[in-house]
């Protein structure tokens, strides 16, 4: 699970780049049942927030690096973004966007792991991030497809103190990395990692990439609302024993993203 008990190497935050910051609006307000509100706009800045039953639950903006793709941005809760930042380098990531204080609210920074995987930290000041997670219509779960899980194993491990447990998947198609932030218990399990293909990485020009998982109430009904607003659906929907009903899908603008429809608790 998710919490908005943020603490070191736990998810807090994520923002979508989109080319029509209008259209992203009304794909997710259909699709999660988000509410948008834009901040005030300057000549290069152009975004706001999203929110659900009045919470915030992630960021908008206007893409405008040259050559990038559409994509949701997932950032960690960190202590020290500075220290974070020479571990990163340290362990052969990149430093995308170097520590910034964003006026009393944090500090971040962006980055990309040594396979070309991108990602951000959050250290917070007066904002600590999302206001609503782990229930419908918001982020429960982050994933990262990459062509060498070892390497992103010992990667994030060293930079964001993450440890990791694996678990076969079904019908042997291999292995499913858990990720689990620092000390916390195993019921804090945060997300997974995916060894594949680099063929099956070509949305990301065959880079590892992160995603968000959003649940929902109900997988169809989000995956009919997908497809009649513009977005593809990659995968599903499919019953996960333990996990739920998910599928994959895209928006407009090719920004990937799973729904999920969490299974019930056992009993």
């Amino acid at each position: 699970m998710i919490s908005t008990d943020f603490t070191h190497g736990t998810p807090c935050w994520l923002d979508l780049g989109a080319p029509d910051v209008g259209a992203a609006a009304r794909f997710y307000g259909a699709v999660l049942g988000w509410d948008y509100a834009p901040m005030e706009e300057s000549e290069d800045m152009e975004g706001g927030m999203f929110r659900k039953d009045g919470k915030i639950v992630a960021g908008l903006g206007k893409l405008t690096e040259e050559g990038a793709r559409s994509a949701w941005m997932i950032y960690y809760t960190v202590t020290d973004a500075d220290a974070t930042t020479a571990a990163v380098e340290s362990a052969g990531g990149t430093v995308r966007v170097p520590p910034r204080d964003l006026d009393e609210w944090g500090r971040m920074a962006q980055y990309s792991d040594p396979l070309g995987g991108q990602f951000a930290v959050w250290q917070p000041g007066t904002d600590t991030g999302a206001e609503l997670v782990d229930e419908p219509g918001s982020l429960n779960w982050t994933e990262l497809y990459t062509s060498d899980a070892a390497a992103a194993r010992e990667f994030y491990g060293g930079v964001l103190g993450w440890r990791f447990s694996d678990m076969a998947m079904p019908g042997g198609e291999g292995t499913y990395t858990l990720i689990t932030p620092g000390d916390l218990p195993e019921e804090r399990m945060q997300g997974g990692l995916m060894e594949v293909s680099e063929g099956d990485l070509a949305l990301a020009g065959g880079r590892p990439y992160w995603h968000p998982v959003f649940a929902v109430d109900d997988c169809d009904a989000a995956v009919e609302a997908v497809a009649a607003n513009g977005g593809t659906v990659r995968m599903g929907p499919v019953d996960a024993e333990a996990v739920g009903r998910l599928a994959v899908c895209l928006d407009p603008s090719n920004a990937d993203f799973v729904v999920l429809a969490p299974a019930p608790p056992a009993a």
